[in-house]
């Protein structure tokens, strides 16, 4: 296999940070679309992320999939669930960020691919190496740390992570481009959106028309916000390895982590900084585990979970 040119590789890795650095600041967009609740912001989001995406594939010419796509039932129907389940995962998240949880909502996306490598487990009879099953196991005793420093489970974060993992396991069975998963997806979303948007309207419930043009674009903008991040991604994922990816992804959290401290001042008390360290001792041994198999020479070794966190970010929802 030829190696890449170096300025490939550069704008490869521009590209992953671009990416995941606007994922991970994108708590610092939503706090400015209040007073909008978050089922409002969400249906915004769905309804401008398919325009865009729609006026993107009219300039690149790139219809053919869709007529495949509807003469496969079983694909529709997946796509339909991978729908339904990011529509969970964007709401909690959009709820979460807006009512001062960035730092549970940054747990969700660090446990993520100790999730993924369960379901693949459980779901996919996958066999772990014996570090993936510790890896496993201090995420588990992290979360019950979590429960008793939170005084109950940290439901935010085990939702974002449960809808993002199941989200990627759906997605690989997909098998459609970023950009091509994202107006598949939010044309689902669509009709549902514009109908909740009509009734908000209706009812004098909008915030669209009644809190001036610079509320009513930013509402707007819901949609670049959605896909700038997956076209730069997709211009990375074709320059660089998916190891490389697979630490980027870490990038994304750990700016919403930091953000949540810094920016939101949210409460850290001990119990927390145990748990999260936990988490983080746990994504250490994950990710060694997956970066020594990927780098022995000539053998083939499965590593559950890795390819499906990778792809899934995709068309990460953050």
């Amino acid at each position: 296999m030829a190696e890449k040119p170096k300025g490939e590789g550069r704008t490869g890795l521009l590209n992953g940070f671009a990416a995941y650095g606007m994922w991970g600041l994108v708590p610092l967009f939503w706090p400015l679309l209040k007073p909008a609740g978050a089922m409002e912001i969400l249906a915004h989001r769905m309804v401008w992320s398919l325009l865009l995406v729609a006026v993107a594939l009219l300039v690149m010419r790139r219809w053919a999939w869709a007529g495949e796509l509807l003469r496969q039932p079983r694909k529709l129907a997946l796509v339909t669930v991978a729908a339904a389940v990011i529509t969970v995962n964007w709401g909690i998240y959009i709820w979460a960020v807006n009512s001062g949880h960035v730092v549970e909502a940054s747990l969700g996306y660090f446990i993520n691919p100790l999730v993924t490598i369960a379901m693949g487990v459980l779901l996919l009879k996958e066999r772990l190496r014996p570090l993936q099953w510790v890896a496993v196991g201090v995420g588990f005793a992290a979360v019950i740390v979590l429960t008793i420093g939170y005084g109950r489970p940290p439901w935010v974060s085990l939702c974002l992570a449960f809808s993002f993992a199941t989200y990627g396991l759906v997605k690989k069975k997909v098998s459609l481009g970023g950009i091509e998963s994202l107006a598949a997806e939010t044309a689902v979303q669509f009709l549902p959106a514009l109908a909740y948007l009509v009734w908000l309207s209706t009812h004098g419930q909008s915030t669209f028309t009644t809190e001036g043009a610079g509320h009513a674009a930013l509402l707007a903008a819901t949609g670049a916000v959605t896909a700038l991040p997956l076209v730069c991604f997709g211009a990375a994922a074709i320059r660089v390895p998916l190891s490389t990816l697979g630490l980027l992804q870490y990038l994304a959290p750990v700016f919403q982590f930091l953000l949540g401290i810094l920016y939101f001042h949210e409460a850290m008390p001990p119990e927390r900084w145990a748990g999260f360290a936990l988490v983080w001792l746990a994504l250490i041994l994950l990710t060694g585990d997956a970066w020594r198999s990927v780098r022995r020479p000539r053998t083939r070794i499965s590593v559950p979970g890795a390819s499906r966190v990778d792809s899934a970010r995709v068309d990460a929802d953050v």
